[in-house]
C-alpha cells in the first residue's frame, strides 16, 4: 500500500462535556467580537452565497481607500499605549472587527483585544489577544489583494457547488482543517497537521474505503536513505527508542549494531515499527483512502502541533485531532462498530482492519478565503503559494527548543515521505 506518511501532534482545544473539542470563548466585550463555529460546510451553495457577498464587501473597503499599515516595530497586547494602537484600532474598524464607537485611543484596552482575537480567529491565528509576527502579517495585506483572493478561491468553492453527497469530509489544506458533513451541516471539526511546503499535500477527490486499527508501519526505502541512517549516525540507539525493529529478507530479525550505519547496507533491510499509540507513527489507527499519491489520514502519538498555529508538518498525509470521534462518524452505517466497540478495538492493541460500507466521499480541497452566512470572512495563508498573488505566509514553524547538556534529547520520530509501506 502506498504511503506518504505525516508525523505530528498536538494539544487541541478543550472538550465540553467529553465530546467534541470546542474553541475556548474568552471575549468579555461585544458579541459581535466573537467568531462562532460554523456548522456551515465550506464546501456549499451557501458558502459560495457569502463568498460573493464578501467580495461585495471587501470591494467596498477597497473602493473606500482600504486600510492603512499598522507599524509593527513591537509586539501590541492589553497595556500597550503608543501611536500603532490608535493605528490598530483604524485598521480593525475599516474591517468590521470593531465598531466605529472604538475610536482612537492610544490605549490597548480590553475591547481592542476582543477585536484583535476575532481579527485572530478569522485567519486562523492563535487568538490569544496579542499582536505578534503573524497578525500584523495578516494585517497589513491591502484591501484590494483580499479582494483577488476572494475572487480566486471563489473559482474554486464553485467547482465544489454540486451535490457532494449525504455524508462527505472535507480537508481544507490551507486551513490544516477537516470537517465532517452530513445532511447538509457539519458533524465534527477536527484540527490537523498537512503537508509541509516541500511535501505538499495533493488536492484530490476520493473515498474512505478502510479503518486499519492498531496499525504497523514499515519505514519506506526513502525514509531510510534520507531520514533513518542520519539519525542512526546521530544517535545509536535511535531504533530502539523508536520501537523500530530490523529484518533480513528472510524475516530475520537483525540488531542494529550489524548494519553499517556509515555506508548505504541499510536499504537491503526492511524496518518496521511495532504496534503502540504511544510511539507508532500512525498512532492508533489509520484511514485509507484510494488515491494515487499513497498518501493517508491518521492518527500520531504527538499531539503537540493541534494547538499551534503552524500545523504544516507531515509529509503529505493528514493528522487529525480526535482521530476517534472521525473514526466513529465514518463507520457509523457499518454495521457492528459503535464507539464502543472502536474503543475496544483500540485498547486491545490487536491489529483490525475494517472496511468502511458504504465508503464515504472525501475532498481534499485548497482554499485560503471564503465567507461565511453569518457575515464572518475567513482568510488563511497561501502556504503552497497558489493563488498567484505573492502573499508571503506570517506562519513559521515554531521554534525548537534547547536541550539542556545534562539531559537526554527527546526522541525524534522519522518523518516518513512518499514510497510504499505496508501496514
Amino acid at each position: 500500500m502506498g504511503a506518504l506518511l505525516c508525523i505530528a501532534a498536538s494539544n487541541g482545544p478543550a472538550r465540553a462535556d467529553g465530546g467534541q473539542a470546542e474553541w475556548a470563548q474568552r471575549y468579555d466585550a461585544d458579541e459581535r467580537l466573537t467568531v462562532a463555529r460554523s456548522t456551515t460546510p465550506i464546501l456549499s451553495p451557501q458558502t459560495v452565497a457569502a463568498t460573493e457577498t464578501a467580495i461585495q464587501q471587501y470591494q467596498d473597503i477597497a473602493a473606500r481607500g482600504g486600510w492603512a499599515t499598522v507599524p509593527s516595530g513591537q509586539p501590541l497586547r492589553l497595556g500597550s499605549n503608543s501611536p500603532a494602537v490608535s493605528a490598530l484600532r483604524q485598521r480593525l474598524i475599516a474591517s468590521g472587527d470593531i465598531g466605529a464607537e472604538a475610536g482612537t485611543s492610544p490605549v490597548f484596552d480590553s475591547y481592542v483585544e476582543a477585536a484583535v482575537r476575532r481579527f485572530q480567529a478569522r485567519h486562523g491565528i492563535i487568538d490569544n489577544g496579542v499582536v505578534n509576527q503573524q497578525t500584523f502579517a495578516a494585517l497589513n495585506v491591502p484591501a484590494a489583494t483580499r479582494v483577488r483572493q476572494l475572487e480566486t478561491n471563489l473559482v474554486r468553492l464553485r467547482s465544489f457547488s454540486r451535490d457532494l453527497g449525504n455524508r462527505y469530509v472535507t480537508a481544507n489544506i490551507p486551513a490544516a482543517s477537516v470537517e465532517t458533513v452530513e445532511n447538509g451541516a457539519v458533524v465534527t471539526h477536527h484540527m490537523a497537521g498537512v503537508g509541509k511546503i516541500d511535501r505538499q499535500s495533493p488536492v484530490m477527490q476520493t473515498k474512505a474505503i478502510q479503518i486499519n486499527f492498531n496499525p504497523f508501519w514499515t519505514v519506506p526505502a526513502s525514509v531510510i536513505r534520507k531520514d533513518l541512517i542520519p539519525k542512526m549516525q546521530a544517535d545509536s540507539n535511535y531504533l530502539h527508542d523508536n520501537h523500530i525493529r530490523v529484518y533480513n529478507k528472510d524475516s530475520q530479525e537483525l540488531q542494529p549494531e550489524q548494519i553499517n550505519w556509515n555506508s548505504l547496507d541499510a536499504l537491503n533491510y526492511k524496518f518496521r515499527q511495532d504496534i503502540g499509540g504511544d510511539f507508532n507513527s500512525l498512532g492508533v489507527v489509520r484511514i485509507d483512502i484510494a488515491n494515487p499519491y499513497g498518501v493517508y489520514m491518521h492518527d500520531t502519538p504527538a499531539k503537540g502541533i493541534f494547538g499551534d498555529d503552524f500545523r504544516f508538518v507531515s509529509s503529505g498525509c493528514i493528522r487529525l485531532q480526535n482521530v476517534r470521534d472521525y473514526v466513529a462518524w465514518l463507520l457509523k452505517e457499518t454495521p457492528g462498530w459503535d464507539r464502543d466497540r472502536i474503543d475496544e478495538v483500540i485498547r486491545s492493541g490487536e491489529r483490525v482492519d475494517v472496511k468502511i460500507s458504504p465508503a464515504v466521499p472525501v475532498y481534499w480541497v485548497y482554499v485560503t478565503a471564503w465567507g461565511t452566512p453569518t457575515g464572518v470572512v475567513q482568510f488563511r495563508d497561501d502556504i503552497y503559494q497558489r493563488d498567484g498573488l505573492g502573499l508571503v505566509s506570517g506562519a513559521a514553524p515554531p521554534p525548537a527548543q534547547p536541550v539542556a547538556q545534562s539531559a537526554r534529547a527527546p526522541v525524534q520520530r522519522l518523518q516518513p515521505m512518499n514510497d510504499d509501506d505496508e501496514n
